[in-house]
């Protein structure tokens, strides 16, 4: 059994999760009955680790993960794939996969750009000064 998790940063702000939430219970509809969940790097919970260890004790065999970042820099280059290795060497029977950065895909940047665009048709134009 397949199971997807949603990688981001995580902040302080609780009101920070709740984006991808939406997301994942708008997947979790989409490709039911694989498991989704949301994991954090850093102050939110769950983990990465924990994640994965959720859905592995679900019944996963193959976990991919999908690093819901703008860009293939830093965390994305550094600190994941350190942590799946950890967590492949601590479950050896389950492939573990992760995606580029949602930003690298040209289909999110695409939506993105459209968004950007339509802001242009939401505020009402005005004279003088910003």
């Amino acid at each position: 059994m397949q199971a997807l998790i949603l990688f981001s940063h995580g902040a302080r702000d609780p009101q920070w999760a709740r984006p991808f939430e939406r997301i994942c219970q708008a997947l979790a509809t989409r490709v039911a009955p694989t498991p989704v969940r949301v994991a954090f790097l850093e102050f939110m919970v769950p983990d990465l680790e924990s994640a994965v260890a959720e859905v592995i004790a679900a019944g996963a065999t193959e976990v991919i993960v999908v690093p819901l970042f703008l860009g293939q820099a830093g965390h994305v280059q550094r600190d994941l794939p350190s942590r799946l290795l950890t967590i492949a060497r601590a479950h050896p029977s389950v492939a573990i996969r992760s995606s580029a950065a949602a930003g690298e895909d040209p289909a999110v940047l695409a939506a993105l750009a459209d968004y950007c665009a339509e802001q242009l048709d939401s505020f009402e134009p005005k004279s003088g000064k910003p």
